[in-house]
């Protein structure tokens, strides 16, 4: 059965004044409400500050963090004196979204170099193989500081354009993240090198043991996958 909404008032109003209830003052409910809503854009105010402070500090902590894994592995890898270490920097920009009050923050994030007490930015002042290993070795850093859960840590081809005492440092740089990281049962290091010399630095090392081989047979067409241990004894073997 539909019943009228006029209908409907009607009866709701005879059984206010039936029950002697006395009607609802209109001005105090919204009195009510529009402090209901002042309060709680203060609460939404004051979440907003805290998130905003956290972050803040989260973010001062991780680049505080990555830039001493830089620090150590610049110093640890690099071969030349002109540098003394490098770091990233962040450029805040505040830009209006709209609102009267409220303004976003964007990051702008450049990597310079140091030597003594002076800093310039690396673009266009350092060498093709300084770039090389300077985004290796932020590479690295981002890798040991967010992603410790996921142990895959892979590089292709990442001798290109540096010189030989740089390539040493390289091999020694990553043979010392592979012990520090040795417990982790989960870390695997994958390298796609032509390098030999690269390979033979790494084999060097205690923690290292085999490395694989890919060929192309040149009768059947077929890439053979060939693993050798540093040892000098071919270990194993598959198509």
């Amino acid at each position: 059965t539909t019943v009228p909404v006029s209908s409907f008032l009607s009866l709701s109003l005879s059984l206010v004044f039936s029950l002697a209830l006395p009607l609802p003052s209109l001005p105090c409910v919204f009195i009510h409400t529009h402090q209901t809503t002042e309060l709680a854009n203060v609460d939404l105010d004051k979440y907003y500050k805290a998130l905003d402070k956290a972050i803040m500090r989260y973010h001062g902590m991780k680049m505080e963090e990555i830039n001493r894994i830089i620090k150590d592995l610049w110093m640890t890898t690099y071969r030349g004196n002109d540098i003394d270490s490098i770091q990233i920097v962040s450029d805040v920009d505040e830009e209006s979204t709209g609102a009267a009050t409220k303004q976003r923050r964007c990051y702008n994030y450049r990597v310079i170099m140091r030597k003594g007490d002076t800093a310039l930015d690396m673009r266009g002042r350092c060498s093709a193989g300084q770039k090389v290993l300077a985004s290796l070795i932020i590479r690295l850093a981002l890798a040991e500081t967010f992603c410790l859960s996921c142990g895959i840590l892979a590089l292709d081809e990442p001798t290109t354009n540096l010189d030989r005492d740089n390539i040493e440092g390289l091999a020694h740089a990553l043979s010392d993240i592979v012990k520090q990281r040795r417990r982790q049962r989960n870390f695997q290091l994958v390298i796609i090198t032509h390098d030999e010399e690269f390979v033979e630095t790494l084999g060097r090392s205690d923690f290292v043991d085999n490395f694989y081989r890919v060929t192309k047979d040149e009768t059947s067409h077929c890439s053979k996958v060939w693993m050798h241990s540093f040892s000098g004894r071919e270990a194993a073997d598959e198509t």
